[in-house]
């Protein structure tokens, strides 16, 4: 078993914000399985699919982003599941806009997400994939960046993002980490 955490934060103001794209890529997974009800648990929702042969929980904190290490431990432990067969995917200021990369452990880079996580697990071995947002530029808060939507030129350019970051956590869940880096971090 498999479990993938898009993070985000809950609310309908929140909704297609550059710090909810780990939502929009579990979103897209969801898709493809077809209509589905997800279930609250774990402080978020789930969704429980297969991916290849493999079973597959995808699970969006509703914990808000800063708290997510709350939502990802309760579902590690209550499935005893070994960290290898963990995906975070979030957002990442530090990466140009749809650049995608994936590590198999490593510090935050200030994505407060990742911060808890990482504090809640006591380990930062866990794969994650990071969603490049570009940084702010201009007067612009990091904080009001991020919770703010992508401009009208991103947001052409997200459905087919969004469609190559969730080939990507397809991978990753059939052929593993370092296949998924060769595929995707070079892109």
């Amino acid at each position: 078993m498999k479990l993938v955490v898009g993070l985000g934060n809950p609310g309908r103001q929140y909704r297609d914000t550059r710090h909810n794209i780990g939502y929009m890529v579990l979103a897209e997974l969801a898709m493809r399985i077809g209509p589905v009800k997800p279930r609250i648990r774990f402080q978020g929702e789930t969704v429980e699919t297969k991916i290849g042969d493999e079973q597959v929980i995808l699970l969006s904190p509703t914990t808000y982003m800063n708290r997510s290490g709350l939502s990802v431990s309760e579902a590690v432990r209550f499935y005893k599941l070994p960290l290898e067969h963990l995906l975070v995917v979030c957002d990442d200021l530090n990466l140009p806009f749809g650049k995608l990369r994936m590590r198999t452990s490593g510090s935050s880079g200030g994505q407060k997400g990742l911060v808890d996580i990482i504090e809640k697990l006591g380990t930062d071995v866990f794969c994650r994939l990071r969603f490049g947002i570009d940084r702010p530029f201009g007067p612009i808060s990091t904080t009001d960046y991020v919770l703010s939507k992508f401009f009208p030129d991103e947001q052409k350019k997200l459905p087919d993002l969004r469609i190559e970051a969730a080939n990507a956590v397809e991978c990753w869940v059939k052929n593993g980490p370092q296949e998924t880096m060769n595929r995707y971090n070079n892109v």
